[in-house]
């Protein structure tokens, strides 16, 4: 199969609509009508430049209300198809896209409809041309695909066809059943797009929602499959109206949206045991055991602080990099990297975005693979010179410009620790650690960035999205998705907001792009551990009393685990028998911070309690932080 993507989709002018198109890998474009409109230049010019980028106009879209007019109207319309035909031409394009009616003039009856697109198939053919029909969900006499290929079959004209749109068929949660037997030479061309559940008008929510297989909701899956048993093997092209997409890049969504048929084509394949034609054939999605490590660049003077508390927090330093100015600190199965080398990526990055954390390392079943399929998602590879008998991990660029990296148990990355870094000898320590392993990593990111980093994740690795949360924060909403391994290894919380002013947005600004704002530790005994922290001299996190009033108010919990809960500064929540509570530290200078968590059987995140954290961290932005 061939891939396509509307104009529509993108940012920009047409120019740069065309050269993001070809840089991510497309054979085909939709020319949508007001980029054409829009240009400083002719039909003529648009081909010459599609074709000198190695493209082909696949479709020119959208043409409106056109079957089953009254005169005068009929006639009308068939003379702007003509001119319509006149364009395609001159762009050297064969379909014309024709969206079933929405005008209040129209009248109904299949016949009708068919005797109109018979007669109109009679005209693009005098010309070399093809037409397709595609139905709207909101749609005046025809919103159902099954409508408009009886308006096609009835038509029975070689250059009248169908357009089946995954969009417009799962929003109105119509059988699939019946496309599976339609002849495949009748369907001209796919469109495949998909979208967040949500009640409201099938317009606005084609109009503002949409988004690339793998972002959404819909049951896209299934659409392909039905679609596959017709035999199908054309194109299948993007149509994507997203509030999002025209405020990112648009080169950057392009990539997203081949990343989306490559992930969206190979799923197809496992699913079904069949080739998909003209696809590559993809390494399984990495298999995710948990992370590795999380590297922190940081200069010299913040390196004492940060290293002063992760002392506080359990931490103890346990590798000396052998030729390099790179600690390592480790607690039960948490190792924290800190890195003030004065070369190379880290350097790099902490001068552009200041103290923050440049890299996550994962540990998958197979490293190699893992880039491999990444390589293959169009994800940009990452490397730099290493030194005699050091080991070179395999990485890729990952969340605002920070690297993500892989190692595995079955080649030479296992021995990591041994290999680049001298121990550091300690006395014994008798008592269990504090912390034990890495519970979530929370992420946040311009809010156009988001679904961007949801395919990426998800594509790459084997994990499963929930759904959007909106979460009150003191400065606007933050809308949180989740993306996690079946068994909790791994857990990346991706955060944004339109709102400025809210926390996330104000740590995007403060470390000039995306990054890691707060990674979640998790123990096993949370009062022992905070206590110990305190003494340690760690700043935890102070919540309002009125959060303890309210909680004993609202829970079967006891007023001396209350008191505890107080004391100790700890958040709670409760899921049926499940328990979860949270500490945080107080942020450091660019925002970041670490929370502690215990989960006794819960498997959320405490969103009841992020009003309140947001809340008691907003009071404190004035000294860590500047306000936007």
């Amino acid at each position: 199969m061939q891939t396509a993507i509307a104009t529509v989709c993108l940012s920009g002018t047409l120019e740069e609509k065309l050269a993001a198109i070809a840089a991510a890998r497309f054979t085909g474009v939709e020319i949508f009508e007001n980029d054409l409109l829009s240009f400083n230049g002719t039909p003529a010019d648009v081909r010459r430049m599609v074709g000198d980028l190695g493209l082909r106009i696949v479709t020119f879209q959208p043409f409106r209300d056109f079957e089953g007019m009254p005169e005068p109207q009929r006639s009308k319309v068939f003379s702007r198809a003509e001119r319509k035909f006149d364009v395609m031409q001159e762009l050297g394009c064969d379909l014309l896209l024709i969206c079933s009616n929405v005008s209040e003039q129209s009248l109904g009856g299949v016949d009708r409809a068919a005797a109109d697109f018979r007669e109109l198939g009679e005209r693009a053919a005098a010309r070399g041309l093809r037409v397709a029909y595609e139905a709207l969900a909101w749609g005046r006499h025809v919103s159902d695909y099954r409508d408009a290929w009886e308006v096609v079959r009835r038509a029975a004209h070689p250059a009248v066809g169908l357009v089946l749109d995954s969009f417009h068929v799962l929003v109105r949660n119509t059988d699939l059943g019946a496309m599976r037997a339609i002849p495949s030479d009748r369907i001209f061309l796919v469109q495949i797009a998909d979208a967040p559940r949500l009640e409201m008008d099938y317009l606005s929510w084609s109009r503002h929602y949409r988004c690339f297989p793998g972002q959404g909701e819909l049951a896209v899956d299934a659409f392909m499959e039905a679609l596959q048993a017709t035999g199908y093997d054309g194109l299948l092209s993007h149509e994507i109206f997203s509030d999002r997409f025209r405020a990112g890049s648009a080169r950057s969504v392009a990539i997203d949206g081949q990343r989306s048929f490559l992930f969206l084509l190979d799923e197809l394949r496992r699913r079904t045991a069949t080739p998909v034609p003209g696809m590559p054939v993809l390494p399984a999605r990495a298999v995710c055991h948990g992370i590795e490590f999380v590297e922190f660049a940081v200069d010299e003077p913040a390196a004492a602080k940060f290293e002063k508390l992760l002392e506080g927090l359990g931490f103890r330093k346990a590798g000396v990099h052998r030729t390099k100015a790179v600690t390592r600190w480790s607690q039960g199965d948490i190792n924290v990297v800190v890195n003030t080398d004065k070369e190379g990526f880290a350097h790099a990055f902490q001068i552009v975005h200041g103290s923050a954390v440049c890299a996550i390392a994962l540990r998958v079943d197979d490293a190699a693979a893992a880039v491999d399929r990444a390589l293959s998602l169009l994800d940009r590879p990452f490397s730099q010179p290493v030194g005699p008998g050091e080991l070179d991990i395999p990485a890729v660029r990952g969340l605002g410009g920070s690297l993500l990296y892989f190692v595995d148990r079955k080649s030479r990355l296992a021995d990591i620790w041994a290999v680049d870094f001298e121990p550091v000898e300690h006395l014994a320590c008798a008592s269990a650690p504090l912390l034990t392993r890495y519970d979530h990593v929370s992420q946040s990111m311009h809010d156009e960035e988001m679904l961007t980093w949801l395919l990426f994740y998800t594509s790459l690795l084997e994990v499963k999205k929930t759904r959007v949360q909106d979460v009150v924060d003191p400065g606007g909403v933050v809308q949180s998705q989740v993306v996690a391994t079946d068994d909790g290894s791994l857990r990346l919380v991706l955060n944004a907001s339109q709102s400025q002013r809210t926390l996330a947005s104000r740590f995007v600004s403060q470390v000039f792009g995306a990054g890691v704002q707060h990674i979640a530790l998790a123990t096993e005994d949370i009062f022992r551990t905070t206590a110990h922290m305190r003494a340690a001299g760690v700043d935890l996190l102070r919540i309002p009393e009125n959060y303890y009033d309210d909680l004993e108010a609202r829970t079967e919990l006891s007023p001396e685990e209350i008191s505890r809960l107080r004391e100790s500064g700890i958040l709670y929540d409760r899921e049926g028998a499940a328990e979860y509570y949270q500490a945080y530290t107080n942020t450091l200078d660019n925002g970041f911070f670490f929370e502690i968590v215990e989960r006794r059987g819960y498997a959320g995140f405490g969103a009841a309690n992020a009003p309140i954290r947001l809340a008691a961290q907003a009071r404190l932005a004035p000294a860590t932080m500047p306000r936007i």
